[in-house]
Formats: structure tokens, sequence, C-alpha cells
């Protein structure tokens, strides 16, 4: 469903420093990632009208814009939680609309604003889940790959924890975990700070952040305005379900051409 959600407010110098975890990231192989002509209505109501963007291998794209500019419905779309009415979405060249989307899921993992964690699980069994259903892997597997993952993410000591007992931003420390033990080669992020306390947001900033410098293809949809400043190899700005202006960080914050980005930028600079 479209953005609801309203912009940040904050100056990029007031967004907190992004800092690194201390732990390294788990290996992957990054893949490519594009969308053609990406058109998709909702209720008779047109959210993305023929989107176009290219991320290369490795990189991370942020995607920044207005409430209902279609950002989120554009990560649903990309990893076929919705389908689109036409066009296409590439990895490394190959439509993904050809495959089963429980594999494409696999490569493409995907991380939400309300975390999406089984409160009746611990926060071992939200990760080995699927790692048994869709991998097929044994328990005494899927808890050695899930406590390795944990471990990458500071929380093995939260493994017998549920999420309710969790911070906000450990359970979506824990969400990002959930994604990456299925070792995928695209993570699209959905404004995963947005339902975060101020101090819990440096956290999970600085773990996308390791992701992005250990060379993970990202989408990452936010208002922190200094993350993607940061962070982005390129950014996007959307607007009524298209993609007004794309670019370098610098571009784009810089020297904005569109006059929809300048006035967009001086209300959440």
């Amino acid at each position: 469903m479209p953005d609801q959600r309203t912009s940040a407010t904050a100056s990029v110098a007031a967004v907190p420093a992004v800092a690194a975890p201390a732990t390294a990231v788990a290996p992957f192989s990054p893949v490519s990632l594009a969308t053609r002509d990406l058109h998709l209505s909702l209720g008779g109501n047109p959210v993305l009208r023929g989107v176009d963007l290219d991320v290369p291998r490795g990189d991370t794209l942020c995607v920044i814009g207005p409430s209902g500019s279609g950002k989120s419905t554009l990560l649903r779309t990309v990893n076929r939680l919705l389908e689109p009415d036409r066009g296409d979405v590439l990895l490394d060249g190959g439509s993904v609309l050809q495959r089963d989307p429980n594999l494409l899921r696999q490569q493409v993992g995907m991380v939400f604003q309300q975390f999406n964690l089984f409160p009746h699980l611990s926060v071992l069994r939200n990760l080995t889940l699927p790692l048994r259903r869709l991998r097929g892997l044994s328990r005494e597997e899927a808890d050695e790959t899930a406590l390795r993952q944990l471990d990458l993410v500071g929380l093995r000591h939260k493994a017998q924890t549920r999420p309710g007992r969790l911070s906000g931003g450990q359970q979506q420390r824990v969400a990002i975990a959930r994604a990456l033990v299925m070792a995928p080669q695209v993570m699209l992020f959905d404004e995963a700070t947005s339902a975060l306390d101020p101090e819990l947001v440096k956290g999970v900033l600085g773990l996308m952040a390791e992701l992005g410098r250990a060379g993970m293809t990202m989408v990452v949809v936010t208002h922190e305005m200094g993350f993607a400043r940061e962070v982005a190899d390129r950014v996007a700005f959307m607007d009524h379900g298209v993609v007004v202006e794309s670019g370098s960080p610098q571009a784009l914050f810089d020297d904005p051409r569109s006059p929809r980005l300048r006035q967009f930028l001086t209300d959440v600079l």
C-alpha cells in the first residue's frame, strides 16, 4: 500500500553519526537490481507510474520522497509482495517475475518498519523457522546458522528471549538478522528506523552502513537524510509514483535540479 508516513523533519546535522557494529557481516554474493517501466495501481489509483531504477552490484540506493510517493510500494513490488500491472524487475538481467516468489525472497531479503517478528517464538526460532521450512535444514544446522548470525548483530545472548522483551532497536536488529540468515543477494529496507526511539536509531543505521561497506546490494527507503548523504552510492527522489530525480548524494542534496526536490529538501532539512 502507499506510504502514509510523514517525511523527516530533522536536519542532516541532527542525524546521529553512523557507526559500524563491532562485528563484521557474513559473506554474500551481491547481484545487480533494476526496475523497468514499473507500473502498479491499487484500488484503481496509480501508485507506481513507470519507475526505472538501476542498482549496480554492491551499491546502495537510498529512495527518498514525501509520504504517499510510492516508495514502500516499490519495495513490495520488487520483492513480489505486490505484482506489477506492467514492467519488470531484473536481478543480474533476469526477470524475477518468472521465478517462484518464495525462492526470490531467499535472494532478496526485506526488513520492514514494524519488525514483523513472531511474538510467540524466541529470537532463535524466529531465525531458524525460514531456514528449516525453506532451506530444509535440520534443527541443529539451523540453530548453528542462526546463532552465527546473531553473533554478527551482537544478540546471541538474546537467543532464547521473545521479541516482546527486547527494545525496539534490538527487535529491528533481529529482523535484519532474520533476513540475512538466508544469505540474500539484495537487501531492501522499508524505513527500518521509523518506528524506533531516536536513541535507538544509531545502532540500526550502523548495522545497515556496515552491510553497505561490505558490498551488499541494497535499496533503502529512508527519511534519514544524513544516512542517505553519508552511506548511499546513489539517491532517488520519488513523488507521485515516479522518479523525479536521481544521482549521487552530492548532486541531489547540494545541487537539486527539479523544483519539486528543492521544495522537499527545504521542508525536511
